[in-house]
């Protein structure tokens, strides 16, 4: 599609919004606010069941981006396969800083995160707390990836959770 002289995205177009993941843009409106035209993006998140509005001359600074490039997909597979580095400060401090990570909205932070917080059959379990964090990191890449490669959701959980196993 090409995009048109004011708007970086265009309807139809899949991006990443820090806080909610990849979402699609269902449309283009203009809001009257205060007495002024508003231009805004409207972003479904279908998972989240969200529709979200951000005016088009904040989507940049809000974090709001195109899908990742192969390169940072490459980047993140060798994340996951690295070795998890878990602090050992208390559980607390960590799972903001895991928050923290996967609110950001930056595809090799959120493979950290899985990563640190992935548990093989051969490990101890995982507290309730800790698989809820796992859960919506894992959730997040594997949206990204699937819009990326154009495949399900399960298919990208999959292909994810097969990176352990490698």
């Amino acid at each position: 599609m090409a995009k048109s002289s004011k708007n970086m995205y265009d309807i139809g177009d899949y991006i990443v919004y820090p806080k909610h993941g990849v979402g699609r843009i269902t449309e283009l409106e203009t809001q009257e606010v205060a007495g002024m035209n508003l231009h805004l993006y409207v972003i479904r998140f279908e998972k989240e069941r969200m529709t979200l509005r951000v005016p088009t001359n904040k989507a940049e600074p809000s974090g709001m981006r195109r899908l990742s490039s192969d390169a940072t997909l490459k980047e993140a597979f060798t994340t996951l396969k690295g070795k998890a580095r878990v602090k050992r400060t208390m559980w607390s401090r960590r799972a903001q800083e895991y928050e923290a990570k996967i609110n950001s909205g930056d595809l090799v932070s959120i493979a950290e995160v899985v990563r640190d917080l992935h548990r093989g059959a051969d490990q101890p379990e995982q507290s309730y707390s800790e698989r809820q964090i796992y859960e919506s990191a894992l959730g997040r890449l594997a949206r990204e990836l699937a819009a990326v490669e154009e495949i399900d959701e399960e298919a990208a959980i999959e292909k994810l959770e097969n990176e352990f196993v490698a």
